[in-house]
């Protein structure tokens, strides 16, 4: 029987979920799925410039692990790229460092991360209009919870687990 899948931390999420080729209709295209914890090792490596030690403890995995992951996340992108398919970022085994807060106004969601308070105004419109659309638990609190995203959900049968 396989070792379960260990939490991953991400610290943000992408502004866009959706990526395709040009000219092409949806319909058409095939999809490859990038997840949101491979996103993240992408935004590690990449952007933020650090060695793969330094991600893999920013993210709460081995330095392996870590380097599995990226891999993962390039061969992803290069098949979408090469093979002109479009590219959803959804799912993973992960858990967050931010809220997500909405705007009845402009129905924009962005990110805040814990420890900042709660956002007077909406960052787009300016609007007080605002709501709470989500929470992730970081972890180092009592209960620490992981999402599973589609991937997740097939590799544990469908069922989400709590830890």
């Amino acid at each position: 029987m396989p070792r379960p899948v260990k939490c991953r931390r991400i610290s943000c999420s992408p502004k866009a979920l959706y990526f395709k080729p040009q000219g092409v209709p949806l319909a058409e295209l095939e999809e490859v799925s990038l997840t949101l914890d491979e996103t993240e090792a992408l935004r590690l490596a990449h952007l933020e410039g650090l060695y793969q030690e330094a991600s893999a403890e920013k993210m709460k995995v081995s330095r392996q692990t870590f380097g599995n992951i990226l891999n993962a996340a390039h061969k992803k992108i290069s098949e979408a790229i090469i093979h002109g398919k479009a590219l959803r970022i959804e799912g993973g085994v992960y858990t967050a460092e931010y809220r997500i807060f909405g705007c009845d106004d402009c129905n924009n969601e962005w990110d805040e991360p814990f420890g900042t308070g709660r956002p007077e105004k909406c960052a787009a419109c300016g609007s007080a209009n605002i709501y709470r659309a989500g929470t992730v638990t970081p972890a180092g609190r009592k209960k620490q919870r992981c999402r599973y995203g589609q991937k997740g959900k097939e590799e544990k049968g469908g069922k989400e687990e709590k830890r």
